[in-house]
């Protein structure tokens, strides 16, 4: 009996320290003039639930509190828009008083010359070296043969599977595709080096700083640390040689004639960012685009039709070219239709660098705007009939000008790699539809709404065609 009593009133104190707690992160953040909503608990704040729940989370909160709510998020505390009118005058007015406001795990992980993070003439030196590597001509001559020799290599190994964990598969694919691009040639050690740690570093990016033994935010620190070592150790081999490297790395690294010259942990930082910012909307829309046109017949025939056309007026072997996937409309309306209905990128980052009034708010100085772009890809005043797999919507050219700034970001922040990561989806469609049929084998792990995959579950039984 006193066994008992002892726990109850263990459990008794608990319950009013748990309380306490809450109530006094509550009462540290109840300034006034602030949106509704809640903080939850010191430091972590209301981040097990927003990790865990996801879209859930952010619809229940919009319930209680409308659209623009304040939580606390990641470590920082946070204000969440999803109303259209606030997050567009966010995305287009970066300088005036909003700087990149994304959680220290990832500014610790990614670094802090990353393009994301930086911003004035810092980011300026980032972007233009970054659409230096991806001009036109960069595209023509350099980035499309390695994507195109990359994906037909990769594609034709897939004829001896018949099931094919097509999540496991393209998240491989969409690293070593960049990798490819990045530094190609590496030794196969070297790349399931560069692999193991880069997948330690995606997930401790969206950790709780806390650095402790064991924790995700820990882990994706010392992988940031080996990923620093082999790149330095890559460079300086670079450097010893003496050779032209015609590869991005090559041209980061390039003196003579380089009108954005960074300094080696400006490179490091590039080479992770540009990593990092496509393997999950390669890896999640290669996937996805699959899954939507099994379910939808008359989409797949359309595709396939546009693919089997270009290789008629080619050898078997003969590569893709930039004229080719420009001539992909209807691919590319695929793509984007995939990525507004899976929604990868579930918004952006900001921070106030001031105190600044926005919807009637009064919002201090240092927190954080989390422009949450999700619910708006399903705003029936953008799309008609948005829960529906429909890319013809988009081969009206003026909405993709006009809504995809929802899809990729908008303002300075446009997502400059966005043509690359088309091109790198088209060249994957291109060789998978015109050599595979395939019928979906998973499905017991689909979550409801919007129509995307758990973390795992989705196998496909492909077949020559």
């Amino acid at each position: 009996m006193g066994i008992v009593m002892v726990i109850i009133g263990f459990l008794f104190v608990l319950v009013l320290l748990c309380s306490a707690l809450l109530r006094w992160n509550e009462m540290r953040y109840n300034k006034t003039n602030l949106p509704p909503g809640t903080m939850g608990w010191p430091i972590f704040g209301e981040t097990t639930e927003f990790l865990k729940q996801g879209p859930d989370f952010m619809r229940n909160q919009r319930l209680r509190y409308g659209s623009f709510f304040k939580s606390h998020l990641l470590g920082c505390p946070t204000l969440v828009s999803m109303d259209t009118e606030i997050n567009r005058y966010i995305l287009k007015n970066e300088s005036k008083g909003l700087v990149p406001g994304y959680p220290q795990s990832m500014l610790d992980i990614l670094g802090t010359c990353n393009m994301a993070a930086v911003h004035g003439s810092s980011h300026r030196l980032m972007r233009g070296s970054l659409l230096s590597l991806i001009s036109s001509a960069m595209m023509r001559d350099h980035i499309l043969p390695k994507v195109d020799y990359f994906m037909r290599s990769y594609l034709g190994q897939w004829s001896e599977l018949e099931n094919v964990d097509i999540q496991d598969k393209t998240k491989h694919m969409a690293f070593l595709s960049s990798l490819s691009q990045i530094a190609g040639n590496l030794r196969k050690p070297l790349v399931e080096e560069f692999k193991n740690e880069f997948f330690k570093l995606v997930v401790g990016t969206l950790s709780v700083p806390i650095d402790l033994p064991g924790t995700n935010y820990r882990c994706g620190i010392q992988a940031r640390k080996n990923i620093d070592r082999l790149l330095s150790e890559l460079m300086q081999e670079r450097k010893d040689s003496g050779e032209t490297f015609t590869d991005m790395l090559g041209y980061l690294m390039k003196k003579e004639d380089n009108r954005y010259p960074l300094t080696d942990e400006e490179i490091r930082d590039q080479v992770v960012t540009i990593l990092y910012s496509g393997y999950e909307t390669v890896s999640t829309t290669s996937m996805m685009a699959l899954k939507y046109l099994h379910d939808h017949p008359k989409a797949l025939e359309e595709l396939r039709r546009e693919h089997l056309t270009i290789r008629e007026r080619k050898r078997q072997d003969d590569p893709l070219d930039l004229e080719n996937v420009k001539s992909m409309k209807f691919t590319r309306a695929v793509i984007l239709e995939t990525s507004r209905l899976a929604t990868i990128v579930n918004g952006v980052l900001r921070k106030t660098t001031r105190d600044m009034e926005i919807n009637g708010y009064l919002i201090p100085k240092g927190w954080r705007i989390y422009v949450y772009t999700r619910e708006i890809n399903y705003d029936t005043n953008l799309y008609k009939d948005p829960l529906i797999f429909n890319p013809w919507r988009w081969m009206e050219k003026s909405l993709e000008s006009q809504n995809s700034c929802f899809v990729f970001g908008g303002g300075t922040r446009l997502c400059p790699g966005k043509e690359l990561g088309i091109v790198e989806i088209s060249s994957f469609l291109h060789y998978f539809v015109t050599r595979y049929r395939w019928e979906e084998m998973g499905g017991d792990k689909l979550m409801v709404f919007p129509r995307v995959f758990a973390p795992k579950g989705f196998h496909l039984r492909i077949s020559p065609y």
